[in-house]
């Protein structure tokens, strides 16, 4: 937990994830917030739309480098939030986040 009692989103999901060495990227989803626009799984294998709940869906939220482009796809495809998505890929190792990364100098754009 940051000092503040905050979780940090670059933290979430750390304490079950796979080696950093074997899955480097993962995936934060914010999806409180999807609006079901589907923009995603039409990018991107890892994401399907749920029929019942009329929202998104990744198949895994840790992977490697073969699977890093259509991700980041995926995240830059989200119209949710005015357009700065709800899908971030984040780079495990430095924290950073890839995409959206709305302000363009990789932090991460989580808004919990």
């Amino acid at each position: 937990m940051a000092e503040d009692d905050t979780l940090d989103p670059t933290e979430f999901g750390e304490a079950d994830a796979p080696p950093v060495a074997e899955k480097p990227y993962k995936i934060i989803f914010e999806a409180n917030k999807c609006i079901g626009a589907g923009r995603c799984a039409e990018v991107s294998d890892n994401w399907s739309m749920d029929i019942e709940t009329g929202l998104a869906t990744p198949a895994t939220y840790f992977f490697g480098e073969a699977d890093l482009e259509h991700n980041v796809a995926a995240a830059e495809a989200c119209p949710a939030k005015k357009d700065d998505g709800v899908i971030h890929v984040i780079d495990r190792e430095t924290g950073e986040e890839i995409a959206p990364d709305p302000h363009g100098d990789g932090t991460v754009s989580v808004d919990w």
